[in-house]
């Protein structure tokens, strides 16, 4: 028989984090039928033989080379039986009963599309988790810093929904992938993660096909996952890594503009290529007397423009990997 849960975890460089990952997951799921599947990126820590020698149960893939999230992610889906798709970073770790209510939640309500989880920090501070899907206004808040002075502001927090509260569940537009659950059926009928994007915007985009289709999205505030973030971004070499929002910067403006051309158009997508570079003009003018955030600025404007060129506007993939 078909497992109920097919647990989904993508591989980079995290090896120890994916112990305590893959250890977390036994634990929450041993009263569940399940399969574990990992699709290991080319790992360079060891990663795959740790699977290997100390996870026999979990079923192991290892690419020759960097899929990206959303390719590897087709990979493991195509392996997989479960009825239910989970997708969990590998920074990520349940808390105790989180898989069993996030199970309950989505077989209750053949409506939902997507469940997420209350994403904390390994502090506990929570972590943005249900949001609203990037537009020009929400981009501008974001950019621009209104959106943190005024995180109590239904208008200004929109984006992040930082108005309210963690603790009420609630219909959103899109989650966070580092913890989702799917049902299979969705996927078969939809397809999965579109492989222009590399890493980033994946989820958004998938969140926004399964809107479309009269699914709904879903926040738990009581399936509780502790994320990290970034771990695996920061394991890339000679690329700008921004501590603030975990991401890799020239990464995460391909798949900008790819998302905005592809939901928006060209002009929408250009109109966020300029926005983001009229912004880090003006911080380089108001910094000129502290050299090191004028550079930081100049180095933003030059990686939107290198985005803008290798995506032609948001129209192309750039060769992968990444």
């Amino acid at each position: 028989m078909n497992p109920d849960i097919s647990v989904l975890i993508i591989s980079y460089n995290t090896r120890d984090l994916l112990r305590k990952c893959l250890q977390s997951i036994i634990q929450e799921s041993k009263d569940l039928s399940h399969e574990i599947i990992v699709i290991d990126n080319a790992s360079k820590d060891g990663s795959a033989e740790m699977v290997a020698n100390e996870f026999q149960d979990v079923i192991l893939i290892p690419s020759e080379i960097n899929l990206g999230f959303g390719q590897a992610n087709n990979l493991a889906f195509k392996a997989s039986k479960g009825k239910y798709i989970v997708l969990l970073n590998s920074d990520a770790f349940l808390h105790p009963g989180s898989l069993q209510r996030a199970l309950d939640k989505i077989k209750y309500d053949p409506k939902i599309g997507m469940g997420g989880a209350r994403l904390v920090g390994q502090d506990g501070s929570w972590q943005p988790s249900a949001r609203m899907f990037p537009s020009l206004l929400n981009e501008f808040l974001q950019l621009s810093g209104l959106a943190g002075k005024y995180p109590r502001s239904k208008f200004f927090g929109r984006f992040n929904r930082t108005w309210a509260s963690p603790d009420e569940a609630c219909e959103t537009d899109w989650i966070p992938g580092a913890f989702a659950i799917i049902p299979r059926q969705v996927l078969e009928k939809l397809g999965f993660f579109d492989e222009r994007f590399f890493l980033y915007y994946e989820e958004v985009d998938l969140c926004r096909r399964i809107k479309q289709s009269g699914y709904s999205i879903w926040y738990w505030p009581d399936v509780i996952v502790t994320h990290l973030g970034g771990e695996s971004s920061k394991t890339v070499n000679n690329y700008v890594f921004s501590p603030k929002s975990a991401q890799l910067e020239l990464w995460r403006m391909r798949s900008e503009l790819l998302y905005f051309r592809k939901y928006h158009g060209w002009l929408c997508a250009y109109c966020m290529h300029s926005m983001e570079i009229g912004w880090h003009w003006i911080r380089a003018i108001k910094n000129f007397n502290n050299p090191a955030k004028e550079q930081e600025s100049r180095t933003m404007i030059n990686l939107m423009r290198q985005a803008w060129n290798e995506t032609q506007g948001g129209k192309v993939c750039p060769p992968k990997p990444w």
